[in-house]
């Protein structure tokens, strides 16, 4: 197996590190209530919680 010869720098490591997260984040449309939303996450919509375009929970409403 490869050995480095010399210790990274925690700079140096870091500021490779950074790059995959320069790009803005994908905007989906869920396809049942038709709002956007960030790709691979649950929204809110009217009291539901959506994923996949189904809803997993539902807001209960306090007394």
């Amino acid at each position: 197996m490869a050995h480095p010869k010399r210790k990274t720098s925690k700079t140096r490591r870091d500021k490779r590190r950074t790059h995959y997260k320069a790009e803005a984040p994908q905007i989906a449309v869920c396809s049942t209530t038709g709002q956007p939303h960030v790709y691979h996450r649950a929204h809110w919509h009217e009291g539901k919680l959506y994923y996949k375009g189904k809803v997993v929970m539902e807001k209960e409403v306090l007394v």
